[in-house]
């Protein structure tokens, strides 16, 4: 199995901007959790999106992705690139967090599939550019990274035409949340469109998440060289629950929780 790994020495440590730092600590402490939700996923015979679990067939988010070579940011224990894989793709799964990866390669070795997974940031890959069709992130790079980084460096790693697709929480939920994040939101907004959204430091969570409006994000996609084909605003399927807090799946059946991005690269 192919492994990649980024530079790990002093001088890489310290140009890693502290969120990246504080989100790699969160997740190795929390990479014991997602163990066996991993492990589910990967056992998946069709791609099924979110906390909700909304199956490809509903949501129709991916194209044909049969011969391309695809790079999931922020992989975790690369689920999304196993599917990919399942579907006739090259995938490459890229995560700051090794004891992430470390659950990634036990799962190919369960399943017997093999892709490279690449030790980095999202926000600085350490691959050529031009290299990928399609880009991924589920979650992932989608929330934990800066999106004004790792948007332009998916950029880069694409060909042109090639795809951008990411998953998040949606911004009516990330205005109508409280100031913790795991207490579920209500129906009005509590934060302000303007200077509300961008960076958020949950006091109860040691971690540092990233949430854009409409307007920036579609700003941010063109001046990076992407087209917005579509937004797929995810509503919870009758009967779904999660095993997340930080929404209901009353709120989710009436409003959307959670939206796709899909983007292409202009040539």
């Amino acid at each position: 199995m192919s492994e990649h790994h980024a530079p790990s020495d002093e001088a890489t440590e310290t140009a890693l901007p502290e969120y990246v730092l504080t989100n790699r600590a969160f997740w190795t402490h929390e990479a014991a959790q997602y163990v066996e939700p991993g492990r589910r996923s990967w056992a998946e015979p069709e791609p099924s999106w979110g906390i909700w679990g909304v199956p490809e067939s509903e949501a129709r988010i991916l194209p044909d992705v049969a011969g391309l070579d695809t790079i999931e940011l922020g992989c975790g224990t690369a689920y999304v690139s196993a599917w990919l894989a399942r579907r006739g793709a090259r995938p490459v799964g890229v995560d700051i967090t090794p004891a992430q990866l470390e659950t990634a390669r036990a799962l190919q070795r369960e399943h017997g599939l093999e892709f490279p997974l690449v030790q980095a940031s999202a926000e600085s890959v350490p691959l050529p550019d031009a290299s990928f069709d399609l880009a991924i992130s589920e979650y992932g790079a989608a929330i934990w990274c800066d999106p004004y980084r790792w948007i332009p460096e998916a950029a880069r790693l694409l060909r042109a035409r090639g795809w951008l697709i990411f998953l998040g929480n949606s911004t009516l939920l990330m205005l109508c949340s409280p100031e913790q994040d795991a207490d579920p939101p209500g129906d009005r907004l509590v934060r302000p469109h303007f200077g509300g959204l961008g960076r958020f430091d949950w006091p109860d969570e040691s971690s540092v998440e990233f949430h854009l409006g409409h307007g920036d994000m579609i700003r941010l996609l063109r001046a990076s060289g992407f087209d917005v084909e579509n937004l797929v605003e995810l509503q919870a399927p009758a009967g779904a629950t999660t095993r997340y807090p930080f929404v209901t799946s009353d709120w989710a059946r009436r409003w959307p929780a959670e939206e796709v991005w899909i983007a292409r690269k202009r040539d």
